[in-house]
This record gives C-alpha cells, sequence and structure tokens, in this order.
C-alpha cells in the first residue's frame, strides 16, 4: 500500500530529529568520578516527591567529584513511572542542581522505536545523555546476535541522546558478550559505559579489551556490592550507592586512581555494615528500598515510601539499617533551605 501525506502537519516529520548540540557535545561529558543513581522520593500517597527531590538533587550536585545524577534507574523506580512522570522526574532533578552537573536518564523502553521516543521525552525534558538499558524480554530469552546494537543506533540517530554502554550481570541472559561491547562501544554516541558483569575472569578480560580497543570510552563500575576490586580499573562509579554514601565512595574512588590498596581497603572496611545492609539482601530490588531507609539517615528523605509492586521492608531491616550507619559514622547532612 503507498501512503501518502498531503495532511500531515510538518512538524511529525522533525519531531524526533536529534538536537543538534546533544551529538556535538556528546564527547565532552565527564563522568570521571562519582555519578549517583538517585532514588525517586514519594509522598505517602505515592505521588512524586518534588520537595524531597530538590533536597536530594541539590545535595548530590554540590558535592565536588560528583559528576553526573543518573534517574530513572533501578534504584529510581523508573519502569514503575508512567511517561509524564518520567519527564517530571527528570525536569526536577534538572532544576534542583542548577546546572551544576548534568542529569542523565535511563532509557528502558523495550523495543526500540519505544526507547528511542522515550530518549527524546529525556531531551527535551532536560537530559544530557542517556543510559541504555537492554530490552528486557532478553533476560529471560537472550538476545539475537546484532540485535542490541540496532537499539543503540536507533535511539542516538532518533533522538541525539549520547549514550552510556550498561552490561548487566553475567547471570542474566542480557548479558553482551565482548564482540557486542565492542560494537557499541565504537558506535557513534557511545562515550561511557557502566558495567556490572559481577564475574572478574570477564572483568579482567573484556575491560582491557575495551580500553584498547576505545581508548577515549569512559569506563564506570556499578558493581555496587563490590566496588573494592573494581576501584584500580575505572575512571569512576555510577551507583546507586552514590545517593547515600558519597563521600566515601569519593575517599574509595581517588584511592583506586592512586592505586593505594590500604586506602581503599580501609574505605571498604568502614562501609561494610551499610554495605551488607543495604545490597547483602535476598533481591537486589530490596536494596532501592534500603537506599530511601538510608536516606532517612541521611536526614534527605523523611520515609521510605516505594511504588509497587516494591514493598517495605520490615521493622527489623529499617533497625539493622538506621544501626549499620551509624556503625559506618555516616550521620545527617545539613541542607541550605
Amino acid at each position: 500500500m503507498n501512503h501518502t501525506y498531503e495532511n500531515v502537519p510538518d512538524n511529525v516529520f522533525t519531531q524526533f530529529h536529534p538536537h543538534p548540540l546533544l551529538k556535538e557535545n556528546h564527547m565532552s561529558l565527564d563522568l570521571r568520578g562519582l555519578n549517583p543513581a538517585p532514588v525517586t522520593p514519594f509522598t505517602v500517597d505515592g505521588d512524586i516527591d518534588f520537595a524531597a527531590i530538590q533536597r536530594l538533587g541539590s545535595w548530590l550536585g554540590s558535592i565536588e567529584g560528583v559528576k553526573s545524577l543518573t534517574v530513572l534507574g533501578h534504584a529510581g523506580e523508573g519502569t514503575f513511572l508512567t511517561a509524564s512522570e518520567q519527564q517530571d522526574v527528570i525536569r526536577a532533578f534538572v532544576d534542583s542542581t542548577e546546572g551544576r552537573v548534568p542529569v542523565i536518564a535511563g532509557i528502558t523502553g523495550e523495543g526500540n522505536k519505544v526507547a528511542a521516543e522515550e530518549a527524546q521525552r529525556a531531551v527535551e525534558a532536560g537530559a544530557q545523555a542517556g543510559l541504555i538499558y537492554p530490552s528486557h524480554g532478553w533476560l529471560r530469552f537472550g538476545y539475537q546476535d546484532g540485535a542490541p546494537q540496532t537499539r543503540y543506533k536507533a535511539i542516538y540517530e532518533e533522538s541525539g541522546l549520547p549514550e552510556i554502554l550498561f552490561q548487566y550481570p553475567d547471570n542474566t541472559k542480557a548479558t553482551y558478550n565482548l564482540d557486542t561491547q565492542l560494537e557499541i562501544a565504537g558506535q557513534e554516541g557511545v562515550f561511557a559505559t557502566k558495567n556490572g558483569v559481577r564475574n572478574m575472569r570477564r572483568w579482567y578480560t573484556e575491560i582491557p579489551a575495551l580500553r584498547a580497543a576505545h581508548p577515549d570510552l569512559q569506563i564506570l563500575s556499578c558493581h555496587d556490592e563490590y566496588l573494592l576490586p573494581t576501584a584500580f580499573d575505572v575512571d569512576g562509579f555510577l551507583v546507586g550507592y552514590g545517593n547515600i554514601a558519597p563521600e566515601a565512595l569519593l575517599e574509595l574512588l581517588e584511592a583506586g586512581k592512586n592505586q593505594d590498596y590500604a586506602k581503599a581497603r580501609e574505605v571498604h572496611e568502614r562501609l561494610l555494615p551499610v554495605t551488607k545492609n543495604v545490597y547483602h539482601r535476598g533481591s537486589h530490588m530490596e536494596g532501592t528500598v534500603a537506599l530511601k531507609l538510608g536516606l532517612i539517615s541521611r536526614g534527605i528523605l523523611d520515609h521510605a515510601t516505594v511504588r509497587p509492586p516494591l514493598l517495605p521492608l520490615t521493622k527489623a531491616a529499617e533497625e539493622e539499617i538506621a544501626r549499620a550507619f551509624k556503625d559506618a559514622n555516616i550521620g545527617a547532612v545539613n541542607i541550605p533551605v
């Protein structure tokens, strides 16, 4: 069937063209440091809590060494939000930082076209880069060779949003083999990789290969529960952990940069009570709830409301997390009103 478009408005064909400034400036984004992935605070009624976003974003964005905020990820319950809510969250975090650091959006839509439109909405809301999640059907069924590359290509061509390659854990079917990573890293628009492979045999093989093939690619670890062994090989961390202990994680990064194992080990041991109580749980998703409980200890949130299907943790877990923060000597912060 031949289609004619005489009655279609002109802007239909331009609305998804890449933003030229994004395409020109993607290589200038510097994530070499700490990149927290903030939670999305909710009111007790389950709506977005914009006042809490202001407190959280303004605090994180004011810390020297924090290079970006990555919103709408697992920690941010991004897939539990409507499309309009996702844009609202991006805008709120952009406003909270007053331009001090870029805001990166998690792009999670299942198909290429869906994800590309999600990326365009993120651009319109003020995101300066996108963390590209795998199509989540791949978690169960795996991916066809070459399919991930088309996802990154379609998103960038349609939105112009600079992209971060997201490597999923080795125990999922959505983890990319080395050839796939190398090809994606070489595509136009891809400037960094967030690696969470959680298999050190692969880490010690694949990270050097990525660096050799793409020297300008920024390597970011997202091993929240295993940061110590990756701190010596990376340019930065992109982690939910950055919500609750940015100061200590910056110390760990600095120690890794200086190849100072003794200092890195000291920070690791200091944080271990918190690491255990936030990330050594039955499900990594419980860590999202635990992050919000941690932000209560830090004086940022008043409560840990999450959006279903996430569930609250037990009262005993709440007490354990609060005690862990005391044991790690991580207290409340003062946020200017």
